[in-house]
């Protein structure tokens, strides 16, 4: 049988990523991924956004967040689902963008789906995803939600993460290729 070109796999120890993508409908990208975790302890999974969109109604509790998007100078494009850093000092009125991360036991799987409209200046060539994951110390994380998607909890250090990120996908030719 023929490997599906549209998708790619990636292993990072006992952590297993396959993702597959299309790009059909102008820039818009969709994006289904599988995530295993077969290692012996829980792992953070940082695709659900952060506490901020979900307080100002922007996001349902639980559900995938909007990935970041970085436009590179040959016109590829990285979409990002990671925790980023929380800002230092005082945020004003509001709360600060608090990454949540879905709790992922261990030897259990995770899969997801979402869509995008890719907001790049130039219409991409080539795109790839990442998915940011850690290590899972309940020291690092607060205030767990039970949603539809499973426990989510805020992070309060992000420390030990790392990004899963796919092959290129090159639009032109409609498959992940490898450069």
């Amino acid at each position: 049988m023929q490997p599906n070109p549209t998708t790619t796999r990636i292993q990072a120890g006992a952590i297993a990523l396959e993702a597959t993508l299309s790009m059909s409908e102008g820039d818009v990208v969709q994006v289904r991924y599988r995530l295993r975790n077969g290692g012996p302890d829980a792992l953070a999974v940082f695709d659900r956004g952060d506490r901020h969109a979900v307080l100002a109604g922007r996001q349902v509790p639980g559900a995938i967040g909007a990935p970041t998007v970085e436009e590179l100078d040959d016109g590829a494009v990285v979409l990002r689902h990671v925790a980023r850093p929380l800002p230092a000092g005082p945020t004003g009125p509001t709360s600060p963008p608090t990454p949540l991360a879905l709790r992922l036991a261990a030897g259990a799987t995770l899969e997801g789906e979402f869509r995008f409209a890719v907001p790049a200046s130039v219409s991409p060539a080539r795109l790839r995803w990442c998915l940011g994951v850690a290590p899972f110390d309940p020291e690092r994380f607060a205030a767990p939600e039970q949603t539809a998607a499973g426990e989510v909890w805020q992070a309060l250090d992000i420390g030990g993460q790392r990004e899963l990120c796919t092959l290129w996908f090159d639009r032109g030719q409609g498959r992940f290729v490898d450069r």
